[in-house]
């Protein structure tokens, strides 16, 4: 579930295979304006689809001209973005 928080957003329980397509709607719906920060410390469980997702939003948000930051990833997310090789994407330094 994706919940507003102030002017920013929060990702809140799964993103896994079972719901990642419906998250992916619901994030390019929400997603479309510039500077926007993304919470990811209420994620809960995560696999593969997670990694994918997070990467397309990013990659909508860039063919925007827009800038989308993803902040406080919980260890299992970096773990999974470490192994596929894209945690600096995620998470620049």
């Amino acid at each position: 579930m994706i919940v507003q928080d102030g002017a920013n957003y929060r990702i809140q329980g799964p993103i896994t295979l079972d719901n990642a397509r419906a998250m992916l709607a619901e994030g390019l719906k929400l997603f479309n304006r510039d500077g926007l920060t993304v919470d990811l410390s209420q994620l809960e469980e995560v696999d593969s689809a997670a990694i994918s997702l997070v990467l397309e939003w990013l990659r909508t948000a860039q063919r925007s001209g827009c800038k989308l930051g993803f902040i406080n990833l919980p260890d299992n997310l970096k773990s999974l973005a470490t192994l596929y090789g894209v945690l600096d994407l995620i998470q620049p330094n």
